[in-house]
């Protein structure tokens, strides 16, 4: 097992990205380890990691599978920990709405998806299904078709690879149209379209049409990529009811329109995704 350290720049609280959970990552309330199983970029080979963070400037990775490089720059922006968070820091502190937020949950980041390819294949499993009942189906999937590793004492599995999800042509509680859709993310990931870091360095909306083309990615599912798997500071999603009634409660109003959020936001560029987390995360813990 190798260990690789990343220095932190800005405040950053391992423990609430755990407590926020994400997809089919359940909250974890009661441990000082993020445990994760993923899919390498490259999509070829799984790895795993322990995540731990010894100091408020210092995260450390305990790599179990996997090149430890690697692993260790892909949990950096899973954990948004690739970004110098000071000047969001400074944004935040200094306005009215984002300071109670951040000051509810803080040195939270947004956490993200392993990659866009992880991310796509949870939005065609999850679509009109609940999240947590899809989470097990999820983990099961994984666990049967993917990679098993002994992560800090627990079991944790990744999802299978690409050459892998092309031979899978059933799977208990899957319909047999997801599961072709999931195969159609493998083909696409396995042709080196899928790259994350390559989809993010584009422009976010030219990505999101881009991924509209594959079997059961519509509006909702590619902007869940583009805002919550390639790590865009300042990607802002075009329809977030919660996190504008969330808004609205702490401005005392009893609803914001999609404009009037869309306008409010623009004091917050270049931290508008990060501003959503914040708001999603964190309104609900503000004394109104």
């Amino acid at each position: 097992m190798a260990v690789v350290e990343i220095p932190v720049r800005g405040a950053f609280a391992l423990a609430e990205g755990m407590r926020l959970g994400f997809g089919h990552r359940v909250s974890a309330d009661d441990d000082d380890a993020m445990r994760m199983a993923f899919v390498l970029d490259g999509y070829r080979e799984p790895a795993a990691v322990a995540v731990t963070q010894p100091a408020p400037d210092l995260v450390r990775v305990d790599v179990v599978a996997g090149d430890p490089d690697a692993a260790a720059r892909q949990t950096a922006r899973i954990l948004s920990l690739d970004v110098d968070g000071t000047r969001w820091d400074a944004l935040a502190a200094s306005d009215p709405l984002l300071s109670r937020v951040v000051a509810a949950r803080p040195g939270l980041r947004p956490p993200l998806f392993h990659s866009a390819y992880e991310c796509l294949l949870w939005a065609v499993l999850s679509a009109r299904r609940p999240a947590a009942r899809m989470a097990v189906v999820r983990d099961r999937f994984a666990a049967e078709h993917g990679a098993v590793f002994d992560v800090a004492g627990q079991t944790v599995a990744a999802m299978p690879v690409p050459e892998r999800m092309a031979e899978i042509t059933a799977f208990e509680g899957l319909p047999d149209v997801i599961l072709e859709r999931m195969r159609a993310i493998g083909a696409e990931a396995a042709a080196g379209l899928l790259d994350t870091e390559a989809l993010r360095a584009r422009d976010p909306d030219e990505v999101a049409a881009e991924l509209r083309r594959l079997p059961g990615i519509g509006p909702f599912s590619s902007e869940m990529v583009t805002v919550r798997a390639l790590g865009h500071t300042d990607a802002l999603p075009s329809d977030e009811p919660r996190v504008r009634a969330a808004a609205a409660g702490l401005l005392g109003r009893d609803a914001l329109s999609q404009a009037e959020f869309t306008e409010m936001a623009e004091a917050w560029r270049p931290w508008r995704t990060w501003a959503v987390v914040a708001i999603r995360a964190g309104a609900p813990l503000v004394d109104r």
